[in-house]
């Protein structure tokens, strides 16, 4: 396994990271996703991601019981604040300062862990100060429940201004975790340039876009059986974008690059990500062990120049690179 660092800080992550946004506590059994994590472990991923509001708050608690007993120094363990959790009351969501405070210490008793090595905030808050939120933010790194702070999906615009409130508060903002791949590159015009001007890495989720640049899924054809395409509670929403036979067609004619290279298309699209230097780690979801084991073989490789040009002109007008694609809805559009 490859480790870089998180941003500009000293925190060493392994370059592909294990999440459990659409498996643990919803679309695998619980024995399949501890057998998940620990092939993960035995691969040599020590970054685990995950939220309270996947499978709400049943993600964090499989994830504990799959990580007890190991050492923790040995971990990195995130997790995120923002959506609705339990029954979505006013205060059970968002970033105001009750919300995170009383958020953190639920995520850590589901996590089994005292304290977690990255507190992020999933969406940014409209509705809440933003002085606020890095304010409770602050108060959880200094009370010891959290190591660092990031963010996840923020606009450009939305961390310079976290960035500046973090220095005046002496706590490590550090990483933002968007979703970023070969036809997904909204974040390349302006999150990565104001991120590496100010010490943040990329902790990218989707890296496959949902599965879609597996190859599985041919043009013209029925969605196979069983699939995230056809699973309504597996992601299905978020993969339908990709079920064009345009897109399709394209990501069949990857296929002779990966092959050159000696991976997967599945593998080709990891190592992508990790290409680019401001990605410190890319996440990888499993709903069976030895999908973790082929994901892995994408750290640590190198695609040449002459792979990334044919990469571009293979997907061509397909790939997404629309800035304003980043964006967070508002707490009254969530709930009307």
């Amino acid at each position: 396994m490859e480790f870089r660092n998180l941003g500009a800080s000293g925190l060493k992550v392994s370059a592909i990271s294990y999440g459990n946004w659409l498996t643990h506590g919803s679309q695998v059994e619980e024995d399949a996703a501890l057998a998940c994590v620990r092939q993960a472990l035995d691969e040599g991923i020590t970054t685990f991601d995950t939220a309270d509001v996947y499978a709400n708050t049943a993600a964090e608690t499989v994830l504990g019981k799959a990580l007890a007993g190991e050492r923790r120094q040995g971990l990195e363990i995130f997790t995120k604040v923002f959506w609705p959790t339990g029954p979505g009351k006013q205060n059970d969501h968002g970033l105001s300062r009750k919300h995170i405070l009383e958020s953190i210490d639920g995520s850590l008793q589901r996590l089994g862990t005292d304290y977690v090595d990255l507190y992020q905030a999933h969406r940014f808050d409209h509705e809440t100060p933003l002085e606020e939120t890095m304010l409770a933010f602050a108060d959880v790194v200094r009370a010891g429940k959290a190591l660092y702070i990031g963010v996840s999906e923020w606009r450009a615009e939305e961390i310079r201004a976290a960035a500046g409130l973090a220095r005046e508060l002496h706590v490590p903002l550090v990483s933002n975790q968007p979703q970023y791949n070969m036809l997904w590159r909204v974040i390349e015009a302006e999150v990565v340039p104001t991120s590496e001007e100010l010490g943040l890495g990329q902790v990218v989720w989707s890296p496959i876009a949902q599965g879609a640049l597996t190859g599985k899924y041919k043009p013209g054809a029925e969605l196979p059986a069983g699939s995230r395409a056809t699973d309504e509670k597996g992601g299905a929403d978020m993969i339908k974008r990709w079920m064009d036979d345009d897109v399709l067609e394209r990501v069949q004619r990857l296929q002779p690059i990966a092959d050159e290279a000696g991976l997967s298309l599945a593998q080709l699209a990891v190592a992508w990500v990790l290409q680019n230097p401001n990605v410190s780690s890319a996440i990888i979801g499993a709903s069976r062990p030895e999908q973790v084991t082929e994901n892995v073989k994408a750290a640590g490789v190198t695609l040449d120049a002459d792979a990334l040009t044919a990469i571009d002109d293979v997907l061509g007008d397909v790939v997404v690179r629309d800035p304003a694609k980043t964006q967070s809805p508002r707490r009254s559009e969530i709930f009307g």
